[in-house]
């Protein structure tokens, strides 16, 4: 997708975003050639924050390739916002009703029409107490097997700065300036996976894949050693509520 396919309701939002972004933050953006010229690819990019999704958009748009994010349906019946999540084509997400299965046609049709379609995989702000990547459900993945479209991680760090994730009071902290570190990284080789089953395990093999290559560009980023253990949020991984974390030696058994 080029900038003149762009549309007037993202442009509307650049209009009205990205001023305050510039003016407020600084920014370190990494990884731009890895953001593919053209056809249809998937996105998948952590959270810890609600300031990152503006953080990471800001990035994408400024690649010409704008992203559709798979977003709760709450926020296309809330006044402007819902406008112009409508309006820029972002595809809602309906949890546990019949018509959840939607978000997911949606997406392959999108990235069949050569578009970025962006999951945040986690579904949710991490709860992980050290602010890495949780444990992802399975969605990107799903559409990933169907598509075999390359897959780009992506990695934010410093919006949390400004808002932290679940603070009684959602003030933005704007001094010091803070700046907003997006990284993508190189596509993830699911090959291996291609003609596979999707069964329930190869989706989670693939999921723990595209979450593993997160974790490692957040790692780079903060200087960190990737932790031993993924967090699993509990209300989001029924099938492991008994077992707070899952370390990568019992994914390897």
């Amino acid at each position: 997708m080029s900038r003149r396919k762009i549309g007037f309701w993202y442009r509307l939002a650049a209009f009205l975003v990205k001023p305050p972004l510039l003016v407020l933050f600084r920014r370190d953006w990494r990884g731009m050639e890895h953001i593919p010229a053209e056809g249809g690819f998937i996105t998948a990019v952590n959270h810890n924050s609600y300031l990152d999704p503006l953080s990471y958009a800001h990035f994408q748009y400024n690649t010409g390739r704008v992203p559709r994010f798979l977003a709760k349906v709450s926020l296309f019946n809330t006044g402007m916002v819902g406008c112009f999540m409508r309006g820029t084509g972002q595809i809602p997400v309906y949890r546990n009703s019949s018509d959840a299965a939607d978000a997911f046609r949606a997406a392959v049709a999108a990235v069949h029409a050569g578009e970025c379609v962006a999951f945040y995989p986690e579904g949710t702000l991490t709860r992980d107490p050290a602010l890495w990547p949780m444990e992802g459900k399975t969605g990107a993945a799903r559409v990933a097997l169907l598509t075999r479209a390359p897959v780009i991680p992506v990695a934010q760090w410093g919006a949390h700065e400004a808002m932290p994730p679940y603070a009684k009071k959602k003030r933005l902290r704007l001094l010091p300036r803070k700046t907003l570190t997006v990284v993508a990284g190189p596509p993830v080789d699911l090959g291996e996976f291609y003609g596979k089953e999707p069964t329930t395990e190869v989706l989670r093999e693939v999921t723990d894949t595209i979450m593993d290559a997160i974790t490692a560009l957040l790692a780079d980023l903060r200087n960190e050693p990737v932790p031993a253990e993924r967090y699993i949020h509990r209300s989001t991984s029924p099938e492991r509520r008994d077992r707070p974390h899952v370390s990568k030696e019992e994914k390897a058994e």
